[in-house]
């Protein structure tokens, strides 16, 4: 059950039908749009930068395989359930423990009981930067409305004991990560903080940036994303080329036709908006700059778009931004079958890249002030379905920057098990198959980031709407609103 403020929540419903309709109609590419927020109440302010960069995996991310549980009795556990690394020909899942070897975590305050964990033996560079203390592990994240155990789960009184919607489903955890809400969604919570940093920007538009395409994550009340591609700005072809249809003179026609005054109030209007896009267009291709050198970042996916946030975070003088969130992502994470085959391509393209971008913040001397953290749909399964994992629940990610508290790994190991115990009197913290039950809310991960970012303590309620129902001890867990992975 969800709790609305109506008074916020008509005033909500109101911006998003303002917004939808400066779009109603029209024909021009959604770029457009983005530019109709004004910059009236933007304004300078302090000379300091501060980014956060979230990095979604599409799919829904095999917990298991990703931070992988190595102490003797956990990883034979594992081993056991997932099928054996030795019986990867067989259908098994599991990876073999000397694999591990290199990429064991090693915290600086050692887990209870003796746990270990190690990431996926292609993740050596994200392991590096946790041995450098530039990286930390948040185990077990997902979305929960309060906390649970699995009999409260289980439980019939669903106002009692509220869950997320649509659990295990795709779009609607993608969502629900992203907005707190299922599939539909107009806002998101990394839109919510860039609504409050609006004024920190001498150009409002470029506070919230994707280079993924459309994600609610970025949508505010106010703030709407700006997204660009790996290349640069997204340009409207009649303005931007050289000519059309051949003609310079067809083009320089169709530039004044888009942008001029109209008598008409919603002719003028959009082609304010118009006029607005092509100058954020300008400013974008002046800021982003000449490339970075040749294997400065990896030729992936995730690469190029990281890359195009780091020449976009170079160019902030020229944007005038000071406060900003990013938006990238992979895709390829829903591995039903062919784990342990693909799993692997993408955890290294995924630990490479994160690298990258890190080395290149502390080149620009900005290790400090850009924070980058993954999130996905869901974890997986433990329990392996013949030849991968199936839908999940929570799942374990990664902090990566300078101002993280890292070479520390953050929240409760779980036992490793598809029956029904735990340790921890009346949690069994899985759901079935050892789809994990959370012990860490999406609230709670975002709370901790939007409070490094300089969002007030009073305002975080209203962005993360669940974060009101944790703070204490509940079964034997805590659930603090602030986990404690930045400095």
């Amino acid at each position: 059950m969800y709790l609305i403020n109506p008074a916020a929540h008509t005033r909500r419903a109101f911006l998003r039908r303002s917004g939808q309709l400066a779009v109603a109609g029209t024909a021009l590419p959604f770029a457009l749009n983005l530019a109709a927020m004004g910059e009236a109440a933007a304004q300078a302010a302090g000379d300091d930068y501060k980014a956060l960069v979230c990095v979604f995996l599409f799919g829904g991310n095999d917990y298991a395989n990703t931070v992988v549980t190595y102490d003797d009795p956990s990883y034979n556990a594992y081993s056991t359930i997932r099928g054996g690394a030795a019986g990867q020909a067989a259908g098994g899942v599991a990876i073999g423990k000397a694999e591990l070897t290199p990429t064991l975590l090693v915290p600086t305050t050692a887990l209870p009981d003796g746990r270990q964990y190690a990431l996926h033996p292609a993740m050596t560079e994200l392991a590096t930067l946790f041995t450098d203390a530039k990286m930390a592990v948040q185990l077990n994240v997902g979305p929960l409305v309060v906390p649970l155990t699995r009999a409260q789960y289980n439980n019939s009184n669903k106002k009692l004991y509220p869950q997320p919607p649509k659990l295990f489903s795709h779009n609607d955890q993608q969502s629900t990560w992203q907005s707190s809400s299922p599939e539909g969604s107009t806002v998101g919570w990394g839109g919510n903080i860039g609504d409050l940093m609006l004024t920190q920007n001498t150009n409002s538009l470029f506070t919230c940036m994707s280079v993924a395409g459309n994600a609610v994550f970025l949508s505010g009340d106010t703030a709407l994303q700006y997204q660009v591609s790996t290349g640069g700005a997204v340009g409207i072809n009649s303005v931007k080329n050289a000519n059309v249809y051949g003609s310079s003179s067809v083009k320089a026609a169709m530039a004044q036709l888009v942008q001029q005054a109209r008598g008409h109030v919603l002719e003028n209007e959009y082609n304010k908006v118009t006029k607005r896009a092509v100058e954020a267009e300008g400013s974008v291709t002046s800021a982003i700059g000449t490339d970075f050198a040749a294997g400065t970042f990896p030729a992936t996916g995730l690469g190029n778009q990281l890359k195009m946030v780091a020449r976009l975070i170079r160019g902030r003088s020229t944007l005038g931004t000071k406060r900003q969130v990013f938006f990238v992502s992979m895709g390829g994470f829903d591995l039903h079958d062919n784990l342990i085959a693909n799993q692997p391509g993408l955890m290294k393209q995924l630990s490479d890249a994160m690298a990258a971008f890190h080395r290149q913040m502390v080149a620009q001397g900005l290790a400090d002030k850009v924070t980058a953290f993954t999130a996905s749909d869901f974890g997986r399964t433990l329990a392996s379905n013949g030849d991968g994992s199936d839908h999940g629940w929570g799942g374990h990610h990664f902090i990566v920057g300078g101002a993280v508290k890292g070479k520390q790994i953050y929240g409760t190991p779980q036992v490793v098990s598809i029956n029904n115990d735990s340790k921890l009197a009346g949690y069994e913290g899985h759901v079935g198959q050892g789809r994990l039950i959370p012990t860490t809310s999406v609230d709670q991960y975002g709370a901790t980031l939007a409070s490094w970012f300089g969002v007030p303590a009073g305002n975080l309620e209203s962005i993360l709407p669940n974060l009101k129902n944790f703070g204490g001890n509940v079964n034997g867990i805590d659930y603090p609103k602030n986990v404690g992975f930045m400095a």
